[in-house]
C-alpha cells in the first residue's frame, strides 16, 4: 500500500525530479540481463531492505549515502537508486548530482512498480 505523503515533502521531490532522470523498471532489468556495468542501490531503511529488495541490489540507505558514497562507488559509475515509491530516491538522486555524480537515476515507482512488473526480488522468509 502507497503511503501518504504531505504537501510539501510531494513538493520537494516534485522539484528534485526536475532535475534527476528517472527510468523504468524493464530499463534496468534489460541493463542486468545485457550485462552492462549497472549498480542498483537500494536506499531504503534497514528493516525494509531485509524484508525484500530487488535481485542483485546493493545496500547504502538514504541516511548515510551522502556520507558513505565516495567510498565505495565512482562519480561515473551509472547508478540506479531505487526506495518504496520512487520519492526518497529521487531526493537523493538529485543530492549525488550535486555532489559530482554524472550517471545516477531513479527507479521510477520504486521497488512497488518493480514488483508490479513482475522483476525479480529476494524476499526473506517469514516477511
Amino acid at each position: 500500500m502507497a503511503k501518504h505523503h504531505s504537501d510539501r515533502f510531494v513538493t520537494l521531490v516534485d522539484d528534485a525530479k526536475t532535475r534527476i532522470e528517472e527510468i523504468k523498471p524493464a530499463e534496468v532489468q534489460q541493463k542486468l540481463d545485457d550485462d552492462e556495468y549497472v549498480v542498483v542501490l537500494d536506499v531504503r531503511e534497514q528493516d525494509e531492505w531485509a524484508k525484500s529488495r530487488i535481485a542483485g541490489a546493493e545496500y547504502l540507505g538514504r541516511g548515510v549515502i551522502e556520507r558513505d558514497i565516495e567510498e565505495r562507488y565512482d562519480p561515473d559509475q551509472e547508478l540506479v537508486l531505487y526506495c518504496g515509491g520512487g520519492y526518497r530516491s529521487a531526493l537523493a538522486a538529485d543530492n549525488l548530482q550535486k555532489m559530482g555524480y554524472h550517471n545516477v537515476k531513479s527507479l521510477a515507482g520504486g521497488i512497488r512498480s518493480w514488483i508490479e512488473a513482475g522483476l525479480p526480488i529476494i524476499k526473506e522468509e517469514g516477511n
